[in-house]
């Protein structure tokens, strides 16, 4: 799934209307915000990207039956301090007793970047970036924990340099304008016992896209990605979780090349033909509604022509964090960790849910 993301610091409050048993205001309060459907939040970022943002999220949780997951409708926008600002809509749902899961996503911006190494060139670089995406994915389930789906995307990304040395820095490495139209299928086994906070299972995704003029882009090129995550529950409600990723191209302009997708990095800054990454992470259950989590993982660019023996296409990356149950029966989480890069790339981000 393409998009422009920056390492984010988000305060999320959730505020839900209170229960009707003869409780304590706070038990009340507490039990209320479990069981509403609906997640209100304000939002705050840092981000080396985006600068200093102000927001507000809203949410809403349904379950559509008692054998189906639970499904989530969410709004959003921000604005920040460099004068960017990005909007978006998201739903992801699963109904007809979870043989079918539907997902969709609107995002728009206009987005200023500051990076201090453009796409690994040792140049910095100012620009701004106006983008329009939309997203679409449907599973329907084939047999047991297998389904099998289509997904599509619709993508309108301008790009310009902040200064004169900027825009010819893009013009050099390639980096135009652009507007991207894909269809591609999906595979998908999915043995965990929850979307948002799984405890043991694990999901193996396997899926393409295929960008063409045909369907509104302006390049013909293809787009795989294999996504592979286990969890194992261990202890006393300890739960050790590993990811294993791959995104390779082929054909790709320059601004849709596979980028380094790991904690720590701001994505897009490092970029290549193809990405592979593997991280794992133990998640400590401290008590009934708090947990915490040390992660570690690394991530190589490789393809056209890299030289792999040179570490520096090799981004390892540590870090950890701290998380509070905001709703166990969906399993949403609020999430604080740190991640630390190589070389000066870092990040603190609070957000709802785990990584991954």
């Amino acid at each position: 799934m393409a998009s422009v993301r920056g390492l984010k610091l988000a305060f999320v409050l959730a505020m839900a209307s209170g229960s009707a048993f003869a409780q304590s205001s706070d038990e009340k309060a507490a039990v209320g915000s479990e069981r509403s459907p609906w997640l209100l939040a304000p939002q705050f970022s840092s981000s080396p990207k985006l600068g200093t943002s102000l927001g507000a999220l809203a949410g809403y949780l349904h379950f559509y039956d008692e054998k189906s997951r639970p499904s989530m409708f969410i709004v959003q926008a921000q604005y920040t301090s460099t004068d960017s600002m990005t909007v978006g809509a998201f739903a992801k749902t699963s109904y007809d007793e979870d043989r079918q899961r539907f997902m969709a996503g609107l995002m728009g911006g206009n987005i200023r970047n500051d990076y201090s190494d453009y796409l690994g060139t040792g140049i910095p670089l100012k620009n701004n970036a106006e983008l329009r995406s939309f997203f679409t994915r449907y599973l329907y389930r084939v047999s047991g924990d297998w389904f099998f789906g289509a997904q599509g995307m619709y993508q309108n990304f301008n790009i310009a340099g902040d200064t004169a040395f900027d825009e010819q820095l893009l013009n050099v490495l390639g980096v135009q304008p652009y507007k991207s139209g894909g269809l591609g299928l999906v595979g998908y086994r999915d043995s965990r016992d929850s979307d948002n906070m799984p405890t043991r299972g694990a999901l193996v995704s396997i899926s393409n896209m295929a960008y063409r003029e045909a369907l509104g882009g302006e390049n013909d090129y293809g787009m795989y990605r294999i996504d592979l995550r286990y969890y194992a529950g261990h202890g006393n409600g300890n739960v050790l979780a590993i990811r294993q990723l791959n995104h390779l191209t082929n054909d790709a302009p320059p601004q849709s090349r596979a980028p380094v997708q790991l904690r720590g990095y701001k994505t897009g800054q490092y970029t290549a033909n193809q990405m592979s990454s593997i991280e794992a992470e133990e998640r400590f259950k401290l008590a009934e509604k708090w947990t915490a989590t040390v992660f570690a993982g690394v991530a190589i660019l490789y393809g056209g022509g890299m030289d792999q023996s040179k570490s520096s296409n090799t981004y390892p990356a540590v870090g950890a964090g701290v998380q509070y149950v905001l709703k166990p029966k969906e399993g949403i989480v609020l999430n604080l960790e740190y991640a630390k890069g190589s070389g000066d790339n870092s990040g603190i981000l609070l957000k709802m849910g785990y990584a991954y």
